[in-house]
């Protein structure tokens, strides 16, 4: 089994859906998208 294959069904099981919602839920959150922003930033700028 490949290891996308592996992914793709850890996704689709009950614990790979509660840590999907649980990452959605924490990019909702203001500070966190800050965070993503200024991270994204940064990384854009080392090239």
């Amino acid at each position: 089994m490949k290891i996308i294959d592996r992914i793709r069904a850890f996704l689709r099981s009950p614990k790979g859906q509660r840590l999907t919602q649980q990452a959605r839920e924490q990019l909702n959150k203001p500070e966190n998208k800050r965070r993503l922003r200024d991270l994204a930033r940064r990384l854009r700028q080392r090239r």
